[in-house]
């Protein structure tokens, strides 16, 4: 992938309606990549996961939101801490989405950016 930085906005450079905003509080499940649309990945970087922040913030910009399909093809697993999180570290988020463009499978997108101290696996990874 070729990348390209800018101290310039997202919202300067593409038209809002292009813009897809990435939170893992969004109620829209991002269920295909759309070549057209411009993804905003790590929209805020913060040491403390601060709920609905990136939800409240692409709001105010008038963005549309979609959040990875986790809940959909994961599932919660047991684990000491009782820790389940949906909020993936950028380096994360861009593995599930390059993976997906590859291979057009969420499962698989999913067990590559996803690790298992999230509190979530596939199905199939689930030990009875």
């Amino acid at each position: 992938f070729q990348m390209d930085t800018t101290q310039e906005s997202y919202l300067d450079l593409f038209p809002l309606d292009a813009i897809v905003y990435l939170t893992p509080d969004s109620e829209n499940v991002l269920e295909d990549i759309d070549p057209s649309k411009v993804y905003v990945l790590g929209g805020l970087v913060d040491e403390s996961i601060h709920k609905k922040l990136t939800l409240q913030r692409a709001q105010e910009q008038s963005l549309q939101t979609a959040r990875l399909p986790i809940r959909e093809y994961m599932v919660k697993t047991v684990n000491t801490k009782n820790y389940h999180s949906e909020t993936l570290a950028i380096n994360q988020v861009f593995d599930v989405l390059s993976t997906y463009y590859e291979t057009r499978s969420w499962p698989a997108a999913l067990k590559a950016g996803v690790s298992s101290g999230k509190g979530y696996v596939l199905p199939d990874a689930v030990k009875e």
